[in-house]
């Protein structure tokens, strides 16, 4: 950090401290406040819905690596790999969040310098210094800070809401990929497990399509349960 940089920044901090004291006016913008609050619930619920799809990814490699080895050993099942980077939107629109939340906190630090150069000018106005200089100077500091603030804070207040009303369309295609690639998987695996039938038996392969396999595997278990070493200690 530069040593202007320094100054600005304990300056930053003592306004801060007199403004929780009472002693400078604090500067209120309840439009930038309210657009603040929706874009952080944003950023959050992004964030969230982030750290969900990587779950949903990972379960997802899970269930379809032991569908692999499964068809290696059947020799006949899913050969279809799902995308890896299905969540790949969810990271790049995280990735514009610190972006933001920088000029955010670059406005929040001019509003700091505003409020204290207004704090100064107001000074020297109800309390005329000696030194004819001073009050044009600070009218000057004044002016400028606000200039710059008025800028960073008008832009926040104009881009915030755009940015939230861009999501509908930005992740509306990625969630419609997802339910069509759960719909092609779903459908992909039946048919490539329907395969398995012809390793059947004649009668077993009827038994499948009649439904009666069910209470056939549920009567073996039945059994399996009654024996020694599967039933209760």
């Amino acid at each position: 950090m530069s040593w202007t940089g320094f100054k600005k920044g304990i300056s930053r901090a003592g306004t801060t401290i007199m403004q929780k004291t009472g002693q400078i006016e604090r500067t209120v913008d309840r439009e930038f406040v309210d657009e603040e609050t929706k874009y952080k619930t944003f950023e959050k619920e992004c964030q969230t819905l982030q750290k969900a799809a990587k779950g949903y990814s990972d379960a997802m490699k899970a269930m379809t690596g032991t569908q692999g080895r499964l068809a290696d050993t059947i020799d006949v099942f899913y050969r279809s790999p799902l995308p890896h980077d299905h969540h790949g939107p969810l990271g790049k629109m995280n990735a514009i969040f610190p972006v933001v939340n920088e000029q955010i906190g670059k406005r929040n630090k001019k509003l700091l310098d505003y409020d204290s150069a207004r704090s100064r000018m107001n000074k020297l106005i109800q309390k005329p210094s000696d030194d004819p200089t001073k009050l044009p100077r600070a009218q000057q500091e004044h002016d400028e800070t606000k200039e710059v603030f008025d800028l960073l804070n008008e832009q926040l207040i104009s881009e915030l809401p755009q940015l939230l009303d861009l999501r509908i369309p930005y992740f509306d295609p990625s969630f419609e990929a997802m339910i069509r690639m759960q719909c092609k998987f779903a459908e992909e695996g039946y048919e490539k497990l329907g395969g398995v039938q012809r390793y059947f038996a004649d009668q077993v392969r009827d038994d499948y399509a009649a439904g009666q396999l069910d209470a056939q595997v549920e009567g073996i278990l039945q059994e399996m349960r009654e024996l020694t070493i599967c039933g209760a200690s």
